[in-house]
């Protein structure tokens, strides 16, 4: 990043120190804060400029905690998430805004297009000193038939990306990356 100067640093900065935020403060995200985030999501590269992506923002502490716990009761016992499970974890991690992505049946490159919207929206979040963190885990739980009613999907847009946002509680710290796994170059 030495050559870098500029506004193309600023951009390479945003992305090295956007992190995984997993603790949150109490402060609530406002809308028109919530309204920047989902316009920088929406300037995303999208096949064929289909632009599949729809929103859902849960703000109600009460719904939020109503689905994770239902979330957590749908885990398996071989799922790998025990310790969450056994611990009775909030999957959003006290956050209190869930912004969920969904993808409209539009074409084969739809959760590409959606995860594309939820990067810009994580690297807009963290330019605004918030922190965000994808939770995978709610997937199942919004795609469930009675979800979908409560939240108004339709039957047939899907979930894709539930994101949560908040006010960092603390600093995330700096993580190490492997180097790029190169498995061929051809030139």
């Amino acid at each position: 990043m030495d050559q870098v100067t500029g506004r193309d640093q600023a951009v390479l900065e945003t992305i090295y120190h956007r992190r995984a935020v997993r603790s949150f403060g109490p402060d609530r995200i406002d809308e028109q804060t919530i309204r920047t985030l989902l316009a920088a999501a929406v300037q995303a590269p999208t096949a064929m400029h289909l632009e599949p992506w729809t929103f859902v923002v849960i703000q109600d502490r009460a719904v939020l905690e109503r689905y994770s716990n239902r979330a957590v009761a749908m885990v398996k016992p071989d799922a790998g998430l025990t310790r969450l499970v056994a611990a009775g974890g909030d999957i959003f991690h006290g956050a209190g805004t869930l912004i969920v992505i969904c993808g409209k049946p539009l074409g084969a490159f739809v959760v590409a297009d959606c995860w594309l919207a939820g990067e810009n929206l994580m690297l807009a979040a963290d330019a605004l000193g918030l922190g965000t963190c994808c939770i995978g885990f709610a997937v199942p739980l919004l795609n469930a038939a009675e979800v979908k009613r409560e939240l108004g999907i339709p039957a047939d847009v899907t979930a894709v990306a539930p994101i949560i946002v908040g006010v960092p509680a603390d600093i995330a710290p700096p993580v190490s990356r492997k180097p790029p796994d190169i498995l061929r170059w051809v030139r």
